[in-house]
């Protein structure tokens, strides 16, 4: 069977899937104001299934790939906290320099198989990339993306920050670590990145696709350099862009921005009809790039 695309799917279909994906409106909900664009033969329960994502079929590195070391860790949250779990991503290698990391953050879903082969893509790359998952307080990552959505729902947002500030600090110390620590997040997960570069004086570089803004006042406080992208078909995000750039400029930070041409929301998402190859190849060439320029230097 044929990969579908956006272009398969009515662009309403699309923006009543990214509510439903955001938690804006139920399943139900969904397969309601879907109904009227089911047709020929198709249901709406049809689009749904189509619209989900197909981890095995865009896998890039497999698990046991000889190139990389890959495992499950678990680090020390701040007092009170608890602790941060997560995808430990190395290049193999004999004689290991020392490397910079990378904190790569999840959509809404937790650690899912899609981010952790993006993990491993950044093995690839010669970094250590660590993927934490957000879910782990709840049980982690329930292998159902409804029911992760779900969860995500419930958890502390406050524990949450921290456990992300605790990742990119236990990077930090990495033995065989640079000392340099950057940030990558895609959709929640750039938001979190923004909201990083807000709290971590030492970040070195952060890099978010299409992810919430941090507020004006805390724009001061970013010193990270950031590479920020956008996809053009994306009225929610793009709607708070003008006010964030106006604060960046505003606090003289150091930002690259790009906003994708004809694509969705989510569009560096491989696991999903709303994924854009010719724009998922510049934004991750350009999201590598910074990094070597940041990160290893």
């Amino acid at each position: 069977m044929s990969r579908k695309t956006a272009k398969d799917f009515h662009p309403e279909v699309l923006k009543i899937f990214d509510g439903y994906v955001h938690g804006n409106i139920t399943r139900r909900d969904f397969l309601q104001k879907a109904a009227r664009f089911a047709i020929g033969g198709v249901t709406s329960l049809g689009l749904l299934e189509a619209l989900a994502p197909r981890f095995a079929q865009a896998q890039q590195v497999k698990e046991n790939d000889s190139r990389i070391e890959a495992g499950y860790v678990e680090y020390p949250a701040p007092e009170g906290y608890g602790t941060v779990a997560g995808y430990l991503v190395r290049p193999a290698r004999g004689v290991r320099e020392r490397l910079p990391a990378v904190l790569v953050v999840h959509e809404n879903r937790g650690l899912n198989p899609h981010i952790e082969d993006v993990a491993r893509r950044l093995a690839l790359d010669g970094f250590i990339a660590f993927a934490p998952d957000a879910l782990f307080p709840l049980g982690g990552y329930p292998g159902d993306e409804d029911k992760a959505r779900e969860l995500f729902t419930q958890l502390d947002k406050d524990k949450t920050r921290n456990d992300f500030i605790a990742a990119a600090r236990a990077l930090k110390l990495l033995p065989d670590g640079n000392g340099r620590v950057g940030a990558v997040g895609f959709c929640y997960g750039g938001g979190v990145v923004n909201f990083l570069a807000t709290r971590l004086p030492d970040l070195a570089a952060g890099v978010s696709f299409y992810g919430g803004y941090p507020s004006a006042e805390d724009v001061i406080k970013i010193k990270a350099p950031l590479l920020l992208q956008f996809a053009e078909i994306d009225d929610r995000i793009n709607a708070g862009w003008p006010e964030y750039e106006g604060a960046l400029k505003a606090a003289a930070v150091n930002y690259q921005a790009y906003i994708y041409s004809g694509v969705q929301h989510g569009f560096n998402n491989d696991t999903t009809p709303r994924y854009d190859e010719a724009a998922a190849k510049l934004a991750w060439q350009r999201t590598v790039e910074f990094f070597e320029k940041y990160l290893r230097g």
